[in-house]
């Protein structure tokens, strides 16, 4: 059995006071929850913060982007090792976001995975199609170059500390959401892709996340879908209660 992931993407949300707020909420209220992860990512600034906040509970903390270089003449950029040093124990790759607004591609986000996995840390990678590739049939090609992009040259062991998030980019943050059965074959899609490309063990243990607009009122039909191991939530994850009832899903 695949252990769910639930993830929350705060974006580029929340001062250092709000940061430390919302995540005592959830520390607080997510004790007791032991058969699921609970992960979080803040903005750069809240890491350390964020990474005090929840010492000793159940959530975990992720960046939400890196750089493919441990040190150097990098302005601007943050290192999976210094990430590390901050708390972190994830780092969120390949994001639609940046892939539509800072145009990085498939060869960029692979070296940037590749650095995370050395690092030490779990890697979440991110994937998805745009509403003109689902429209124009693209869907499966996106997904498939994607998949064979972000993942090029990483091992079998190395697989193990790496989760898929499926984003259909349409749905993010459109209020739209994929169909169950929309994010389902997605999903298994992407599975059937793992098998070619590693084993059907890889395959079968590798948790694939759905990212599109999830909320309180979808989540317990989406996480009853066979392939659909966890969430990344977005604007859902800025609000403690809302974010909570989507960790505690039923399925």
């Amino acid at each position: 059995m695949r252990r769910p992931l639930i993830a929350g993407n705060w974006k580029l949300h929340k001062t250092l006071a709000e940061a430390r707020q919302l995540a005592a909420q959830l520390a607080e209220k997510s004790r007791g929850i032991d058969d699921r992860d609970i992960m979080v990512a803040p903005v750069y600034t809240a890491l350390t913060t964020v990474s005090e906040v929840v010492q000793g509970s159940a959530i975990q903390l992720a960046a939400q982007n890196c750089y493919p270089q441990e040190t150097g003449a990098f302005t601007g950029e943050v290192s999976p090792l210094l990430l590390k040093d901050a708390g972190c124990s994830a780092v969120i790759i390949g994001h639609s976001e940046r892939r539509q607004l800072m145009a990085e591609n498939d060869a960029f986000i692979n070296l940037k995975l590749l650095k995370t996995l050395e690092s030490g840390l779990q890697a979440i990678l991110c994937i998805g199609e745009t509403l003109q590739e689902r429209e124009n049939d693209q869907m499966l090609d996106v997904l498939s170059r994607q998949v064979k992009g972000g993942l090029a040259g990483l091992s079998a062991e190395q697989m193990e500390s790496v989760v898929i998030a499926y984003e259909p980019v349409w749905a993010i943050g459109t209020g739209v959401t994929a169909s169950n059965e929309q994010a389902q074959e997605a999903h298994s899609f992407i599975r059937g892709l793992l098998q070619g490309l590693f084993t059907p063990e890889i395959a079968a243990q590798t948790r694939i996340l759905y990212g599109g607009s999830v909320k309180p009122n979808n989540v317990d039909g989406l996480m009853a879908q066979d392939d659909i191991d966890g969430a990344l939530v977005g604007g859902a994850s800025l609000n403690a209660e809302d974010f909570l009832r989507i960790v505690k899903f039923s399925s």
